[in-house]
C-alpha cells in the first residue's frame, strides 16, 4: 500500500468535518472512522495491523506532527458522561513501533468532555451528548479547559459549583441525604523514616547556607533524621514535632526547615500559622518545602477540604508550583526563591537573597592558562594566583577588603598597585581570555537583573557590596545595567530571535524544532537562551534530576529531560520529562516506563562540552555508528525497540560504547554491509 506523506494526512484530518480537532491532532470515535477520508482510513488500517491481539479501544487519535496513531480505551463511553481513560496504545504507522500507557491504576486519570465531537451526527446518542455540553457551557463549567481534564479536578469543580450529573443531564442537589462525617486526620503518619538528609536540607547545605557557626532548627522534624545528620556535621541542631518530639521547645536558629509540613495540615488557618511561626524563628533563611502537582501516581485518595486524604488517613495539600510560591509570598510578605520543584528558600536579609539569586546564574569559567615563560611572573606566581582566581570569579580587579589583609599588603609591597600586579599577569597570559571572562560576567549580571524584573527589583543598596562593585565596574552604573538587562528581556517575546539563537548555537544538539543541551553546558549558552531558561527556573525551580534542557523554537516552552544513565549507557532511555509553558507557567509531567519502548538518545557528544568526562568516548561511538550507516535515518531510531531492530538489520550490537558484529549475523548480509562501509569510507576520504 502506498501511504501518503504526513503533511497530506494532516491536511485531510484538518479538512474533516468529523472528529474533535486539537492543534496537533484529531480524535475520532471508532464508529465514525468510515466517515473519514479514504486516505485516513487506509492509514488507520495500516496502523491497526501492528496492534497486539485483543487491544481494546473506542477512540482513535491521529497525530499531525508525527506518523503516530493512538488507540484509546475509554470504557463506558456511552454510559458515563465523562469517561476516564484506562489505556493508550500508540502506533507508528511507518515503522510499527508500539508505545503502551496504562492509566487504570491511577486515581486521577484523564477524562473526556464534549463527547459528541468525537461522533458522526447520525450516532444515536449524539443529541444527548450535545445537550449536556450545551448545559455545561451555559454554566461556564468548561471555561478552564486546562484544569478540568482529569477526574479529580472535574469532580472538585462540580462540587464547588454544587452541580451533579444524572443520566447526561445537569442537576442541583436540593438537600443532603446523609450526614457527612469529618475524617480523623493522623498527621504523624505522614512522617517518613529516612537514612539520609531530606532533599530540602541537602540542597541548603549544597548551596552553602550553613557555616560552622550556623544553628539549625527543624520545625516539624518527625523522627529527627535531618536534626541528626546536620548535627553530625558539627552544626548546633534541634527540632520540634507535635507528635514525636513534643517536649522540645521552639528555638530561634540561623536556618529553619519547614519541610513538607504545610501540605499535611488540613486546617487552612493552622497551616498559615505554622508558616508564620517557622519564619519568626529564622534569623537568616527559612526552607519551605511542600508537595506539588506534577503527576498523579498515588493510590487510594479521597477529597477533603482543599486537599486529599490518603489511605493512611493523612492529609495532603497538593499545590501547583506557582500557587505554592504565591502562598509563601503572600503569607510572609516576601519573594521566595525556588530551588527545586516544591522547595523554596526565604532569606531574612535582602542582600543575601540577591547574592544567592545572582550566584545561580553565574557561568562556569576557567582561569586562563600560562602561555609564556616570564621570570617575573614565575617569581611571584604564588602571590598573583589569588588575584587571578578573583578576576576569574568576578570579571574585575579586587578591592583591598576583598582579599586577605596580609595578602593585600604583600601585593602593595611588591607591585605598589593592583593594576601593576595585573600587568605582570598579562605578560604570561592571553589578554583576550581575560576580556572574555569580563564579558561573561557582564552577561551573568544581565541575566540575573533581567529576571528581577518579574518581581520587586532590588534597589542598589539592597545588593551586597561585592555585587555593587561588579555593577560599577562592568556597567558604569546600576541604571545602565538594568537598562541593558531589560532590553535583553524584551527579546524573549521574539520567537524568531529565539529560533535564530538556537540555530546559531555552537553548543547543543540541533533538532527540527528545538535545541537540546546538557545541563552542564547551560552556563556556556547564548545569554538570551540562558535568560529563557531562567524564566522557567525562577518560578518552578530547575528539577534537580534534569539531564537535558530542551529549548522549543516554535513555542515559548522549556522542557527538562531526565536520562538517569546518561554517562554509562551508549543510548540512554528517557525516564521523565517536565515541560513548562512560559505563557502561563503550566507544568506538564510525563513518566516513561522503561518497559514500554521509551525514547532514547543518539550522538551524546553533541549535547555536552569537550571538557565533559568521556566526551571522546561518546564521540568515537558516534563516528563508528556513522561509518556503519546507523545514523542515516535518525527518524527511524528514536525509541529503544526501533534502535534494537535497526541494529539487528545491520548485523550489529553494542558492547559498552563500542559497535561489534553480531555472532549470529548472516555472513552474506555482513559481506554486503562491509562493502557499503568501504564505499562510504572512499566517498568521504
Amino acid at each position: 500500500m502506498n501511504l501518503p506523506s504526513l503533511l497530506q494526512l494532516a491536511q485531510y484530518c484538518k479538512d474533516s468535518p468529523i472528529g474533535k480537532h486539537l492543534p496537533d491532532a484529531i480524535y475520532v470515535h471508532v464508529s465514525a472512522i468510515s466517515c473519514l477520508h479514504l486516505t485516513i482510513q487506509n492509514i488507520e488500517q495500516q496502523a491497526r495491523q501492528f496492534l497486539p491481539p485483543q487491544t481494546r479501544f473506542n477512540l482513535i487519535k491521529f497525530n499531525y506532527k508525527n506518523p503516530k496513531i493512538s488507540y484509546l480505551d475509554y470504557p463506558n463511553f456511552e454510559e458515563n458522561p465523562h469517561p476516564a481513560l484506562v489505556a493508550s496504545t500508540q502506533v507508528n504507522w511507518q515503522t510499527g513501533d508500539l508505545t503502551y500507557f496504562y492509566y487504570g491504576d491511577r486515581p486521577n486519570p484523564p477524562i473526556l468532555h464534549r463527547k459528541e465531537t468525537f461522533l458522526a451526527p447520525d450516532h444515536p446518542q449524539y443529541a444527548q451528548f450535545a445537550h449536556l455540553t450545551q448545559q455545561e457551557e451555559v454554566l461556564g463549567l468548561l471555561k478552564n479547559s486546562r484544569n478540568i481534564g482529569t477526574s479529580q479536578y472535574w469532580e472538585n469543580h462540580l462540587q464547588q459549583q454544587k452541580i451533579e450529573i444524572h443520566n447526561h443531564t445537569l442537576a442541583c442537589p436540593l438537600f443532603v441525604t446523609s450526614k457527612i462525617l469529618t475524617p480523623t486526620i493522623k498527621r504523624h503518619r505522614a512522617a517518613i523514616k529516612r537514612n539520609t538528609l531530606s532533599k530540602p536540607v541537602r540542597l541548603a547545605i549544597e548551596a552553602g547556607l550553613f557555616s560552622e557557626e550556623s544553628t539549625f532548627f527543624d520545625y516539624g522534624c518527625g523522627y529527627g533524621t535531618d536534626v541528626k545528620f546536620v548535627s553530625d556535621r558539627g552544626i548546633a541542631s534541634s527540632g520540634f514535632d507535635p507528635y514525636y518530639q513534643p517536649q522540645n521547645p521552639h528555638k530561634n536558629a540561623d536556618v529553619v526547615n519547614l519541610g513538607y509540613i504545610i501540605n499535611v495540615i488540613e486546617d487552612a488557618q493552622e497551616r498559615r500559622q505554622a508558616l508564620l511561626n517557622a519564619w519568626a524563628l529564622a534569623r537568616q533563611v527559612l526552607i519551605v518545602a511542600a508537595q506539588v502537582l506534577i503527576h498523579d501516581d498515588i493510590q487510594g485518595l479521597i477529597a477533603y477540604e482543599d486537599g486529599i486524604i490518603t489511605s493512611r488517613n493523612t492529609f495532603q495539600k497538593y499545590y501547583e508550583q506557582d500557587e505554592l510560591k504565591t502562598y509563601i509570598d503572600q503569607v510572609l510578605e516576601v519573594d521566595a526563591i525556588p530551588v527545586a520543584l516544591g522547595i523554596y528558600f526565604v532569606f531574612r536579609d535582602e542582600s543575601q537573597a540577591e547574592a544567592f539569586r545572582a550566584s545561580r546564574f553565574r557561568s562556569r569559567a576557567t582561569t586562563p592558562r600560562i602561555r609564556l615563560t616570564v621570570k617575573r611572573f614565575e617569581d611571584y606566581q604564588p602571590l598573583l594566583q589569588p588575584v587571578m582566581n578573583f578576576i576569574t570569579e568576578r570579571g574585575r580587579l579586587p578591592f583591598p577588603e576583598e582579599l586577605e589583609s596580609q595578602h593585600w599588603s604583600s601585593l602593595e609591597a611588591e607591585f605598589k598597585t593592583i593594576k601593576r600586579a595585573f600587568q605582570v599577569i598579562l605578560q604570561a597570559t592571553d589578554a583576550s581570555e581575560w576580556d572574555a571572562i569580563t564579558q561573561t560576567r557582564r552577561q551573568d549580571l544581565m541575566v540575573y537583573l533581567a529576571l528581577t524584573h518579574f518581581g520587586k527589583r532590588p534597589k542598589l543598596r539592597d545588593l551586597s557590596s561585592m555585587i555593587q562593585k561588579d555593577i560599577k565596574f562592568l556597567f558604569g552604573s546600576y541604571q545602565s545595567a538594568c537598562t541593558a538587562a531589560d532590553l535583553m528581556l524584551m527579546t524573549l517575546g521574539n520567537l524568531a530571535l529565539i529560533q535564530e539563537r538556537c540555530h546559531q548555537s555552537k553548543i547543543g544538539q540541533k533538532r527540527p524544532h528545538s535545541l537540546w543541551v546538557h545541563i552542564s553546558a547551560l552556563s556556556n549558552l547564548d545569554p538570551v537562551l540562558r535568560l529563557l531558561e531562567g524564566c522557567a527556573s525562577r518560578t518552578i525551580g530547575r528539577p534537580e534530576e534534569a539531564t537535558i534542557i530542551k529549548f522549543h523554537t516554535q513555542k515559548p516552552k522549556i522542557t527538562y529531560l531526565f536520562y538517569p544513565h546518561f554517562d554509562t549507557e551508549p543510548h540512554p532511555c528517557l525516564r521523565t520529562s517536565v515541560e513548562i509553558d512560559l505563557r502561563d507557567l503550566q507544568v506538564k509531567y510525563r513518566d516513561y516506563d522503561p518497559r514500554f519502548n521509551p525514547p532514547i538518545l543518539h550522538q551524546k557528544e553533541q549535547l555536552i562540552l569537550p571538557d565533559y568526562p568521556n566526551y571522546a568516548k561518546f564521540a568515537k561511538l558516534s563516528d563508528q555508528e556513522r561509518q556503519w550507516g546507523l545514523l542515516d535515518e535518525l527518524s527511524r531510531i528514536q525509541t529503544a525497540d526501533a534502535w534494537q531492530r535497526y541494529l539487528k538489520e545491520h548485523c550489529a550490537e553494542l558492547k559498552g560504547h563500542r559497535l561489534v558484529w553480531r555472532k549470529d549475523a548472516d555472513p552474506y548480509q555482513m559481506k554486503l554491509l562491509k562493502a557499503k562501509m568501504r564505499h562510504r569510507k572512499n566517498q568521504f576520504s
